[in-house]
């Protein structure tokens, strides 16, 4: 079954049923997942510790989500780079990858462990611990950082499982890990009375049961095999996972800045109210705790769903797009109208989950300052919950600058300066009404997105790969890959060549197969450079529904080249082809004044278009191979034979010829 048939049913299958089947894991590994950071506070404030308990497990937080960010970083990098290589079957690669991710995992938990370590009261002070709460802090603070190797392994492991193949042993994995956490916080809480201790041991004990189950799997995994080589650090094989990773990497480091920002102001103006320091700390943290379940209920529903928008954009079914991003926003606006209506009628039952503060002077400023903080702060969370899916949605549908400014403007661009100026007008409040009014901006720019995008969209119905390109049996022999500059007339040489050689040329062809080949529309593989944004190329190519088109296409090259001696113009086929014998690495370039020239000539643009789309061309060149290969594009290094086409075409082709010849005299 190739790999259209095996995907055909993702543009054909009912939408609630698709949903259904790809969303339902990853809500429940996304809750699980949230079920270490809740469950503490719960049993916390329940206990003798209460809301400095809380406030204190408020301020280590952050700290959680910096090693996150790298664990998260790496793991969902490797995993992404792992499903490339599997496409590619390119096993080589991918256990040098992981190998290496593994090693800078550890590395990098190591370094935190020793920069955080000397400056613990300081960096929890910063997060906004009192001189009440700050001891509880440490203490909880100096357990859970001495497992952060084991935290933090846990999760990069647990990324890779579910690119392998095994998504329930990455969810078994987790939800052990809170289970055993559930189980040991009361015990450890309020049978042995150890306080912040027994919370952080119920939790790196958790954690602890999570690393050993993934630490099993990884000697019986399904597409890659690690070997003592693997871990010797490979970084030009894990560059390519780390740039896939990035943007985990900058989503929970943006989710830091914003802690640390509004723990500030909080400790800040919280000094100057009737509420104190330790109360507006202790409910923040409670209400990011609870936020963080809804928002993951939205974001497991549209992560799940990122397979079926990237297949249906890139098959051009965009009915089934537009359904598609209607029926994901019907169920975001249902799990928002229901989170802003019970924190709007009943905040004070969610906050009693958490326990009832009983080491505070003044117990009622608590509950003042909790209904205010859920009737305020989240007032507007179904428009925060529409950002985010609306941000997911521009991932999967291959456009990364909406994306990056529908997920940025919330909390960067409109949230931090509201929370820095309006207190310094309404007091602590002010930090309160910055969330809502963030919202309502974010939320005007992302519509607006949204609705500039879908107007893009032509409804052109259920696409058809073309069918009429077909990979021609020749005889054995040199396999000629060109890459080239725009405007050095790469493909009329690569042309001439083939005539004379008397074997098959591939150019357009390739785009025809590879669309056959994953069920994708012929146009939008062809266009992948000209789709790719002036900015962000190497964040584009590394979306779903953009690598589904460049695995298809690698495993059309392999099959072309298994067919004999042919030309094969563009795609990095240099690179893909790099194990086969009887490859000749050609590049094409040329003078710039002289490519400006043959562009305006064949084109019929100005000299401005054509600078311009030299510039644009040669960059979208240079970024796929770069992503595709971790090589520099036109080093000459990579190629056999480097040409400069203002000669003149006949010239090159004569050049290339006779050196073919000479090579198999020889």
């Amino acid at each position: 079954m190739n790999q259209s048939e095996n995907s055909q049913f993702l543009g054909t299958e009912k939408i609630a049923k698709l949903m259904l089947k790809f969303s339902i894991p990853c809500v429940l590994s996304l809750l699980v997942s949230a079920l270490y950071n809740i469950v503490d506070q719960i049993f916390i404030g329940n206990s003798e510790l209460s809301a400095l308990g809380n406030a204190a497990t408020g301020v280590v937080f952050p700290i959680f989500i910096i090693a996150q960010a790298f664990a998260w970083c790496f793991g969902d990098g490797c995993a992404a780079y792992l499903s490339i290589c599997q496409g590619r079957k390119d096993t080589q690669s991918a256990h040098k990858s992981i190998g290496t991710g593994i090693v800078m995992t550890l590395l990098a938990s190591l370094v935190l462990m020793a920069v955080f370590f000397p400056l613990k009261v300081q960096l929890l002070t910063l997060f906004g611990a009192s001189e009440n709460s700050i001891g509880m802090a440490v203490e909880y603070f100096n357990i859970i950082l001495a497992f952060f190797p084991v935290y933090m392994l846990s999760n990069m492991m647990n990324a890779v499982i579910r690119a392998d193949g095994s998504p329930a042993v990455s969810m078994l994995s987790m939800l052990l890990g809170a289970v055993i956490n559930i189980i040991l916080d009361p015990v450890l809480i309020f049978g042995l009375h150890w306080g912040m201790t027994g919370a952080a041991l119920a939790t790196i004990i958790g954690q602890c049961v999570s690393f050993l189950v993934s630490f099993i799997y990884f000697f019986r995994t399904k597409t890659f095999r690690l070997t003592a080589k693997s871990f010797i650090p490979d970084l030009r094989a894990f560059s390519s996972a780390l740039k896939l990773g990035t943007s985990s990497f900058i989503t929970q480091m943006t989710i830091v800045i914003i802690s640390l920002v509004c723990n500030i102001m909080l400790a800040k103006y919280g000094a100057m109210s009737q509420y104190g320091v330790d109360i507006p700390i202790a409910i923040i943290g409670i209400e990011s705790k609870v936020f963080t379940v809804v928002i993951n209920l939205v974001v497991g529903i549209v992560l799940g769903c990122q397979p079926i928008i990237s297949y249906n954009i890139g098959a051009r079914n965009y009915d089934r797009v537009r359904q598609l991003y209607k029926s994901i926003l019907l169920c975001t606006l249902i799990i928002g109208i229901a989170s802003t209506l019970l924190f709007e009628l009943d905040p004070d039952a969610v906050v009693g989950i958490f326990g009832t503060p009983t080491n505070i002077p003044n117990p009622e400023d608590y509950w003042i300052f909790a209904e205010k903080t859920f009737r305020i702060f989240l007032s507007l969370v179904t428009f925060t919950c529409t950002i985010k899916m609306t941000s997911i949605f521009f991932q999967a549908v291959g456009k990364p600058v909406q994306a990056v400014i529908s997920s940025m403007i919330r909390d960067i661009i409109c949230f931090i300066p509201l929370i820095l100026i309006l207190p310094t007008m309404y007091g602590i409040e002010g930090i309160l009404f910055a969330a809502p009014a963030a919202d309502f901006i974010a939320m005007i720019v992302a519509a607006s997105l949204t609705v500039a995008y879908m107007r893009t969209l032509k409804s052109e119905g259920t696409s058809v790969a073309e069918k009429t390109a077909v990979i021609r049996d020749t005889h054995k022999g040199v396999i000629i890959t060109i890459a080239r500059e725009h405007g050095s007339s790469g493909k009329q040489i690569g042309k001439m060549i083939a005539e004379r050689l008397g074997i098959p040329f591939y150019y357009k062809e390739m785009t025809a197969l590879a669309a056959q080949e994953s069920g994708l529309d012929k146009e939008f593989v062809s266009d992948l450079n000209a789709n790719s944004p002036t900015l962000m190329h190497d964040l584009y190519l590394s979306t779903n529904v953009v690598q589904q088109a460049v695995i298809a296409q690698e495993k059309v090259i392999r099959k072309i080249a298994d067919s004999g001696s042919c030309v094969i113009v563009g795609r990095a086929a240099d690179y893909v082809l790099r194990d086969y014998p009887d490859v000749l690495r050609v590049f094409i370039y040329a003078p710039k004044e002289y490519r400006k020239r043959r562009v305006m000539e064949i084109y019929g643009d100005n000299p401005d278009q054509a600078d311009k789309n030299i510039r644009r061309s040669d960059e979208a060149r240079a970024a796929y191979y770069k992503t595709i290969s971790g090589n520099t594009w036109g080093e000459r290094r990579n190629y056999e034979l480097l040409v400069d086409s203002s000669v003149g075409l006949d010239t090159c082709a004569n050049i290339i010829c006779d050196y073919i010849a000479s090579a198999q005299a020889t």
